[in-house]
């Protein structure tokens, strides 16, 4: 299970899901683990997780590149990306479609307690849990820092606070739901249905708006099936899961708030949860999912190296 690589590039900085390595001034290198991250906080690990998210998320950037330019430069491994350097914004964006969530930050949890007026949306009375929204729904949050839990801030008050500048806000709002829209559209077409998601967006360079980190995985977006969705919702039963969602659930059940220490993760839901991962790659793709060999580091160190050697930096010389 691969959970972390030294690599001769660096230095290395350790994030939750991934590690960044400075290739040069104008690149970075971003390997993918085993990690799962949930309450702001690493909980365990996950068999093929780490290569899911890189394959399908290299995969998504090609499918969604007419809406917006992103960072991906290359995925010389199953678990490594080159990408562009670039500035990333400070808000995550995420992207509702249905009204759901267990933890107490939820969508659900609070309109459940009565909150009608959210961020800067004003919703309906009568919404059931699991139900779709009436029109897709932007709801940025700060970027959490040291471990802090993300702050939820109304579009309003990311162009208040200075966040982001009103017409790059604009940009970024259009861009998200567009995004959305086509990530729908593509779940749809694989009977899944994607119900929420997170972009992270920066600017390059020369200032132009890019998509970055990753894009549509079970990670960054939370997946149910489409053909029992509406049974389930009639019934008054969670839909079923293809995301870390399961995991998040699990620990709520077992009374875990992200505070202290977590209770151990079952062998069988650990299984179950990276058999869905690659169960939403596949269907998305449409292409077989074949397993990384091990080990890892000398494998992605030889890739990178010659990727490397092929691709000069735009600066060297």
């Amino acid at each position: 299970m691969l959970e972390r690589t030294d690599l001769p590039f660096g230095p290395p900085v350790r994030g939750k899901v991934r590690d960044t390595y400075r290739l040069d001034e104008d690149r970075l290198l971003l390997v993918t683990t085993d990690r799962l991250s949930a309450f702001d906080r690493v909980l365990t690990c996950l068999p093929h997780k780490g290569q899911v998210l890189n394959e399908l998320s290299a995969w998504w950037f090609g499918e969604l590149a007419d809406v917006v330019p992103h960072h991906l430069l290359a995925a010389p491994d199953p678990n490594a990306a080159v990408a562009r350097r670039c500035r990333p914004l400070p808000v995550e964006v995420v992207v509702r479609g249905y009204i759901t969530g267990v933890t107490t930050t939820s969508l659900w949890r609070q309109y459940a307690e009565g909150g009608r007026e959210l961020y800067g949306r004003r919703l309906p009375e009568g919404l059931r849990k699991n139900e779709a929204l009436p029109a897709a729904m932007v709801t940025p949050t700060t970027k959490a820092q040291d471990g802090a839990h993300d702050e939820p801030v109304s579009p309003a008050e990311v162009v208040a606070r200075g966040l982001v500048d009103a017409t790059l806000w604009d940009q970024v709002m259009s861009v998200a739901v567009e995004l959305f829209r086509r990530g729908q559209e593509r779940a749809a077409q694989s009977d899944l249905i994607l119900v929420d998601t997170k972009y992270e967006l920066g600017l390059d360079p020369l200032g132009g708006l890019t998509l970055i980190d990753e894009v549509h995985t079970p990670d960054s977006s939370r997946y149910w099936e489409a053909s029992t969705y509406e049974a389930r919702l009639a019934a008054g039963e969670e839909p079923e899961s293809g995301d870390k969602e399961l995991v998040r659930r699990w620990y709520v059940d077992a009374g875990f708030d992200g505070y202290g220490e977590p209770p151990p993760l079952p062998h069988e839901v650990v299984s179950a949860v990276s058999g869905r991962y690659v169960a939403v790659y596949e269907r998305l793709t449409g292409r077989a999912f074949r397993p990384a060999a091990e080990p890892a580091g000398p494998r992605i160190e030889a890739a990178v190296t010659a990727w490397l050697a092929a691709h000069p930096s735009p600066g060297a010389g």
